[in-house]
């Protein structure tokens, strides 16, 4: 009996987990860069595709009237929203920084990192209908940039 239950441990052990596709990984990219690109190009089609409906975006800012950290959230709305008035697309084509690392993707969820020019955002993913959307956003500005 032991046998048996340490040669099925060990079956178990030896099949591989819904590990990442290269498919998998181009389409998680192509959502970052509709991203990125998207808020460059002031492109609320981009902006929108990226991303899930349902989306929160987030940084922890300082409140200097509580002196206490508060969490900032904005929503896909308003994103789509100042993607669309522009703010992205001032910023000179020289420094648009768009690197997207993939740090993990497990059968329908990814998490990814894209360096833009002022800041830093984590994208969590998912893989919705077939289509891989980011679906939360936690982000930090570089030093120098912002409040």
């Amino acid at each position: 009996m032991r046998l048996t239950l340490a040669a099925l441990a060990a079956l178990a052990l030896a099949v591989p987990a819904a590990a990442q596709t290269a498919a998998d990984s181009a389409a998680v990219r192509a959502s970052a860069l509709d991203y990125a690109e998207g808020w460059y190009e002031g492109s609320t089609e981009r902006m929108t595709r990226a991303l899930h409906p349902e989306l929160v975006k987030r940084i922890v800012m300082w409140d200097s009237t509580t002196n206490r950290s508060v969490l900032s959230t904005m929503g896909a709305s308003a994103l789509v929203n100042a993607t669309g008035h522009g703010y992205g697309a001032k910023t000179p084509k020289e420094k648009q920084e768009k690197d997207v690392r993939i740090l993990d993707l497990y059968q329908n969820a990814g998490v990814a990192r894209i360096t833009m020019a002022d800041w830093v955002d984590y994208l969590q993913l998912a893989k919705v209908d077939g289509r891989w959307v980011i679906v939360n956003v936690l982000w930090e500005r570089k030093p120098g940039h912002g409040a």
